[in-house]
């Protein structure tokens, strides 16, 4: 609900209540107005009806001290130019062609249009590109490829489709008496949220990449969906030389990119972070008051039946899941991930 929409519920129930109660004082204590505002407010409604209820903001442009439009108009132009530019540089770039304007004005320009921040001159340029397909000048690209690096450094994951980014991240569980330190290597589908888990003894290159290799795309390939990135944080287990490091060395053979998170900055995998959080909740706290496990293997059985009800039963509030399971979630994006697969559109062109 709107500001405008509270501000007439408000008034318009005052009107009610004192046509119920036949009372004006009394409508006015229980909604604090004074009997001046209902008379007012009665007689706007009269008039105009509900519209005329709406707060009239006192606030009136000066508009004397406005900027010349042709000015207002350059300023907003080189906000799509050079988005990175602070308001003294605009203010200095455009006295080189001749346009006077000061730092202070270039910021007031800048409010009336909502392009104040950086984020909002790179979110105004998306969509100037999305609506008349303009070629990006070399400026505006690095740009827009800081904004999204800056993003992914922050947690807010650009993803299109399943399979478009997948995120892993290291666990540890605890330690139980008898087996030990227990890790869980963690992989999420940053799209769909579908999610594996699978428990070991210890991290490092050897069973991030086993994880992979058992259970993360063997399912992508049964679903026919190809995995094309990685992000992970920088821990050993994830990153090192390709040649000596078995974790680069596999998605080299899978053919998968890898990207990096920033370092000492857990909230960068927010996907699996939020997850972690989730399954600590829901299932480990819940668990080990339960039973006493003796084994990873026991620990890994309960957890495979809480990983089945979390991927194919529980309803998630993800950004693309609208309160669908994640397995729904995946399978109504599979005919995205078709469409944009070029190895079997030009297969379909060939024939």
């Amino acid at each position: 609900m709107s500001n405008d929409q509270k501000i007439i519920k408000n008034k318009l129930g005052l009107l009610k209540l004192a046509e119920r109660l036949g009372n004006v004082s009394e409508a006015c204590k229980v909604f604090g107005y004074s009997r001046d505002s209902f008379y007012r407010f009665k007689e706007l409604y009269d008039n105009g009806g509900e519209e005329a209820l709406k707060e009239i903001s006192r606030k009136k442009p000066v508009v004397k001290n406005r900027v010349a439009a042709e000015v207002e108009e350059a300023v907003v132009e080189m906000a799509f130019e050079q988005p990175a530019y602070g308001q003294v540089r605009v203010s200095n770039e455009l006295k080189k062609r001749g346009i006077l304007i000061s730092s202070g004005g270039v910021r007031s320009v800048w409010l009336r249009h909502e392009l104040e921040t950086f984020k909002k001159r790179l979110k105004a340029l998306e969509a100037k590109v999305a609506q008349d397909g303009i070629i990006l000048t070399e400026s505006q690209v690095v740009a827009l490829e800081k904004a999204k690096l800056e993003k992914e450094a922050h947690g807010e994951i650009e993803t299109e489709h399943p399979g478009y980014l997948v995120a892993q991240d290291t666990f540890y569980v605890g330690t139980i008496k008898g087996v030990g330190r227990i890790y869980q290597q963690t992989v999420i589908d940053t799209y769909s949220r579908v999610a594996f888990a699978k428990l070991y003894d210890r991290k490092n290159a050897l069973v991030a990449a086993d994880m992979l290799n058992d259970q993360v795309i063997p399912f992508f390939e049964a679903e026919d969906v190809p995995v094309l990135r990685m992000l992970t944080d920088r821990g050993t287990e994830y990153c090192g030389s390709r040649e000596h490091h078995e974790y680069q060395l596999y998605l080299a053979i899978e053919n998968i990119d890898h990207s990096k998170t920033r370092a000492k900055r857990p909230q960068s995998n927010g996907i699996c972070e939020r997850f972690h959080k989730t399954m600590l909740q829901e299932f480990y706290q819940v668990a080990f008051r339960k039973k006493m496990f003796s084994s990873i293997e026991e620990l890994q059985t309960d957890l495979d039946q809480w990983m089945k009800s979390y991927n194919h039963e529980r309803p998630h509030s993800g950004r693309y899941c609208y309160g669908k399971t994640p397995m729904e979630t995946f399978e109504d994006a599979k005919s995205i991930v078709n469409e944009k697969r070029l190895d079997k559109n030009l297969q379909l062109v060939a024939n």
